[in-house]
């Protein structure tokens, strides 16, 4: 039939052959075609049992490929799966992780460095808030955002990262044809221009409700580092945040009222030994992006933008508050902070005792990381 990738979408139609069962397959026979093309005899030889190659000889019989594969391109997705270069490095090294994976925009080298951002469907203003200024504190830092699409917490990330000019990936819990909440379908159509929205489930599968834990180990599994921003005490984002510490990942989580219900689980994360997060400026330190900016040859020879000059000519004269700068600058505290984070990875400005800002005297013209 010519492209191998069909034999993977066909496997993955196969309801009870799932990561092992594959490598299994591989293992025994070489490679995908002639896994799928065996006979009954050399499908039990490979360890399969006799219900499970009934099955996938009846259903193999059934399904067209090519037409399978047509559907795929028609609608404009791509595939990737395990022999493919493309396939996330990160992602490859998780146990079982998903043999293909459904892709609307591409993956580049810029997602090798991807922090997941999560939490409840219903944040309060505080969890909106700190959700949004991650998503542009991220992305202003050449940062992928990745989340689930899901109302909330996730939509304000993805939607930040994407004002911020930067890149998010978007897990789905359905097939890319089936997006869910269907509200997000407009974001999704934004994040495919600069970034990815994916699934390892196949076109057509409804955004039930099993689907959605098994796909957090793949918003992990692409992440350095996962951020709970709120999230009750039984939640999906505290499954992101159990497959992220099994993982390996870094886990961060945002310290909440003991009162409130969607910080329930972030407490109980941090009493678990979680990092606490009280400023996104944390996030760029454990992935050491200020190290990578204080190395001159690191450092893009671009000029400072216009707020970063704004900014530099209010401090320069005295040092001043967030505050005070917010007001002198009408900017959103959200997008100020996040600029300021970044002028002082740059060497632009410091914060002082008192968590006042002061222009850096023998700083450079600067460069502009937005």
């Amino acid at each position: 039939m010519g492209d191998h990738h069909r034999y993977w979408i066909g496997f993955n139609l196969i309801k009870g052959i799932g990561p092992a069962r594959i490598r299994l397959l591989l293992d025994h026979f070489g490679d995908i075609e002639s896994a799928w093309n065996a006979s009954s005899e050399d499908l039990r030889a490979a360890g399969l049992s006799q219900d499970l190659c009934n099955r996938l000889i009846r259903r193999r019989s059934e399904l067209d490929l090519d037409r399978e594969w047509s559907l795929v391109n028609e609608q404009g997705f791509d595939v990737v799966c395990w022999e493919d270069p493309d396939y996330p490095a990160s992602l490859k090294h998780i146990n079982h992780p998903p043999p293909i994976l459904y892709l609307a925009g591409r993956f580049v080298d810029a997602d090798k460095t991807s922090v997941a951002v999560v939490g409840t469907r219903r944040p309060t203003s505080y969890g909106k808030r700190l959700a949004q200024e991650l998503g542009m504190t991220l992305a202003r830092a050449g940062i992928t955002v990745v989340s689930g699409l899901a109302r909330g917490v996730d939509a304000e990330a993805h939607r930040e990262a994407l004002r911020a000019g930067g890149r998010t990936v978007a897990v789905l819990g359905s097939g890319l044809d089936r997006i869910y909440p269907p509200e997000n379908r407009g974001l999704t159509q934004n994040i495919q221009k600069s970034g990815v929205v994916m699934s390892d489930y196949p076109l057509g599968t409804p955004p039930e409700a099993v689907n959605f834990p098994p796909r957090n180990r793949i918003i992990s599994g692409l992440s350095r580092a996962v951020v709970v921003v709120e999230a009750g005490g039984k939640s999906g984002a505290m499954i992101t945040a159990s497959f992220a510490a099994d993982q390996g990942r870094e886990v961060f989580a945002a310290p909440g009222s003991i009162y409130s219900p969607q910080s329930t689980g972030t407490n109980s994360l941090i009493r678990q030994g979680a990092r606490p997060l009280t400023d996104p400026a944390e996030i760029l330190e454990f992935l050491n992006i200020n190290e990578i900016y204080n190395q001159p040859s690191a450092r893009p020879a671009i000029e400072t933008n216009n707020v970063e000059e704004e900014i530099l000519e209010i401090v320069r004269l005295e040092p001043l508050y967030i505050d005070e700068i917010g007001l002198r600058t009408r900017m959103r505290i959200e997008e100020l902070t996040a600029t300021l984070v970044l002028m002082e990875l740059k060497g632009l400005v410091r914060k002082e005792a008192g968590k006042r800002y002061t222009a850096l005297q023998e700083a450079s013209p600067a460069y502009d990381l937005a």
